[in-house]
C-alpha cells in the first residue's frame, strides 16, 4: 500500500509508510509539518500541518 501511495500522491516512501498506517487505523488526520498541507488520501485521510499560518 504504501508503495501505490508514494507513487499516487508523489511523496517519499518513508511519508508514505507513515500514510499507510494511518489509513490502515482508520485514521481521518494525519498532523505532519513535513508533508503537502490539506492533501487528500485515497479520499478518507486528510494532512494537516499544524503549524501553517503561524
Amino acid at each position: 500500500m504504501a508503495s501505490e501511495i508514494r507513487e499516487n500522491y508523489n511523496i517519499s516512501y518513508y511519508d508514505s509508510m507513515i500514510v499507510s498506517a494511518g489509513l490502515n487505523a482508520n485514521a481521518t488526520i494525519l498532523y505532519s509539518e513535513d508533508m503537502q498541507h490539506d492533501l487528500v488520501v485515497n479520499g478518507s485521510l486528510t494532512i494537516i500541518n499544524p503549524f501553517k499560518d503561524l
